[in-house]
């Protein structure tokens, strides 16, 4: 009997010496808002999440948007962000969109509707150190009495 409760004692504490797995998943990067300037440039905050058992240092995010169909140029967000495990936050950047998405999102504004959007491209980690692909869609909206912000 004291066999049986000494191995039990010993298992058991096994188990609880043992950490979790560590595991590493593709982030995703995703357009969280966009303002139009007046300047024409767009300020676009990209919501990077770590999807990872572990932290991860995030170096850049390297895509390309397209809004409502028509191409409005590459995102670059070079950062040095450190994302907790299962948590996201925020990269800020700036964009001078081409001509036709300008109009695309001049016209959701102006009419008060959504607006598709893609975002596709890389996403690099410094910690651990990988390159992930990536591929977003979804939509935007305006933010009533934000002048010229998508959400």
């Amino acid at each position: 009997m004291r066999k049986l409760a000494l191995l039990f004692l010993v298992v058991a504490l096994a188990a609880c010496s043992s950490s979790p797995p560590k595991r590493i998943y593709p982030p995703k990067a995703s357009v969280q808002e966009l303002l139009a300037g007046a300047n024409g440039q767009w300020t676009v905050k990209i919501r990077l999440e770590n999807f990872s058992t572990v932290p991860m240092t995030f170096s850049a995010v390297d895509g390309k948007l397209t809004v409502a169909g028509q191409d409005a140029g590459r995102v670059l967000a070079p950062t040095t962000l450190t994302i907790g495990p299962e948590s996201a936050d925020v990269v800020t950047t700036t964009l001078t969109p081409a001509v036709a998405a300008k109009i695309a999102v001049a016209n959701a504004l102006a009419l008060k509707r959504t607006v598709r959007y893609q975002l596709v491209g890389k996403i690099t980690s410094s910690e651990p150190k990988r390159d992930f692909d990536f591929t977003f869609e979804s939509a935007l909206s305006p933010v009533p009495g934000l002048d010229g912000m998508l959400r």
